[in-house]
C-alpha cells in the first residue's frame, strides 16, 4: 500500500481552511524552516507528537507529500517549498497585524520600539529615558543594529535612519537633523607630536575601519588619503571606532556633537561637507497617527531642536 496521501478528485471543491488548518500550516512552516520535528516543536513550544500529527493532517488535507522523511530530519518537497513561502509570508503578516492592533489604543501606553544605529545610542538613549519618565505607561524598547528594521512587518514603530532619504512608499519620513562628522584626536595623543596639516601622514597614527564600513564617505576618504601603514588601529563598528579615538589610539572620526562634549579631544582639521549626512525619523503609515508614535516623534523633534542639532 502506498504511503502517498490521496489526491483530491478532479473537479472536487478544495477543503476550507479551518482554525485547526492554520495551526497545521504554521507547524509545517516551522518544520520546513528548522528541518526537524524536534526543532519545530521547540520553536512552537509543543510536543513533537503534535508536530507529526499536524504535518500528517496537512498532507492529507492538501493531497500532497510536503516532506521527504529521512534519518537527518525532514526535507521539503517542491510542494513543501511552496508551503514554506506561504508560511513565511503569513507569519510576517500576522506579526504586522499584531503590531498595528497594539498601536491602536487612544492613550500613550503599551510597547514602543525605536531603532537606530548603535553609534547613535549616547545621544538617543538619554532622550528615550526622559520620554519614558514622561509617559510611564509606555514600555520603551530601543534596538540598535546596523541592519534596517522592517517597519512594514512590525519590527519597530519608529526608526532613526542615516543617509539618503528613505523612499519606501508606505513610510512617513521626516528630517531629524544634520549629522556632522569631525576629525579628532585626544590631547594626550597629540602631546609631543606635530599638528596634523593634511600632509604629514607619516608623523601620525590613525583609527580606521574594516572594508564593511568603507561605504561611509569619511571612512572612504581616510582609506584613500592615509598610507596603509599609518592606519594603526582598525575596528569593525562605528561605536568601537569612536571608543578607540577617545582612548587615544590615534586620529579618527567622531560625531561633532560628541567631540564638543569632550574637553580632552581636539578637532585636528576643518570637516569636509561630504562627511556629513542627514538623520531621518521614519514611521509606517498605518501606525503614524497612533498616540504613542505621535508622542515620541514630537518629543524627539522638539528635543533635537533644543539641542541645536
Amino acid at each position: 500500500m502506498s504511503d502517498t496521501p490521496p489526491r483530491n478528485r478532479p473537479g472536487a471543491t478544495p477543503p476550507v481552511m479551518s482554525l485547526e488548518g492554520w495551526d497545521e500550516l504554521r507547524t509545517a512552516y516551522h518544520v520546513a524552516r528548522t528541518g526537524t520535528v524536534s526543532g519545530a516543536a521547540e520553536s512552537l513550544g509543543v510536543h513533537h507528537a503534535t508536530v507529526i500529527r499536524h504535518v500528517d493532517a496537512l498532507e492529507k488535507r492538501l493531497g500532497a507529500r510536503l516532506f521527504q522523511r529521512h534519518a537527518r530530519g525532514y526535507t521539503p518537497t517542491e510542494a513543501g517549498m511552496d508551503l514554506m513561502q506561504v508560511g513565511r509570508t503569513t507569519e510576517d503578516q500576522f506579526a504586522q497585524l499584531a503590531s498595528r492592533i497594539r498601536g491602536r489604543g487612544e492613550g500613550v501606553s503599551g510597547d514602543l520600539t525605536i531603532t537606530s544605529l548603535s553609534v547613535m545610542s549616547p545621544l538617543i538613549t538619554p532622550l528615550l529615558v526622559e520620554f519614558g519618565a514622561l509617559y510611564p505607561a509606555v514600555e520603551v524598547r530601543f534596538l540598535t543594529d546596523e541592519r534596517v528594521f522592517r517597519l512594514e512587518y512590525g519590527e519597530a514603530h519608529v526608526a532613526i535612519r542615516a543617509g539618503r532619504q528613505p523612499q519606501e512608499p508606505d513610510n512617513v519620513v521626516q528630517r531629524l537633523f544634520r549629522y556632522d562628522i569631525g576629525f579628532y584626536a585626544t590631547r594626550e595623543y597629540l602631546e609631543g607630536r606635530p599638528a596634523f596639516d593634511g600632509d604629514n601622514w607619516d608623523k601620525h597614527r590613525f583609527v580606521g575601519v574594516d572594508t564593511r564600513l568603507l561605504r561611509a564617505p569619511f571612512y572612504g576618504w581616510l582609506q584613500n588619503e592615509a598610507p596603509p601603514e599609518s592606519i594603526a588601529f582598525r575596528t569593525s563598528s562605528q561605536r568601537a571606532n569612536i571608543d578607540a579615538v577617545l582612548a587615544g589610539a590615534g586620529i579618527g572620526f567622531l560625531p561633532r556633537w560628541l567631540g564638543e562634549r569632550h574637553d580632552d579631544v581636539v578637532e585636528v582639521m576643518p570637516p569636509r561637507e561630504d562627511w556629513s549626512f542627514d538623520l531621518w525619523l521614519v514611521t509606517h503609515v498605518d501606525l503614524h497617527r497612533t498616540a504613542k508614535v505621535q508622542a515620541v516623534v514630537q518629543f524627539l523633534k522638539e528635543r533635537f531642536a533644543e539641542l541645536g542639532l
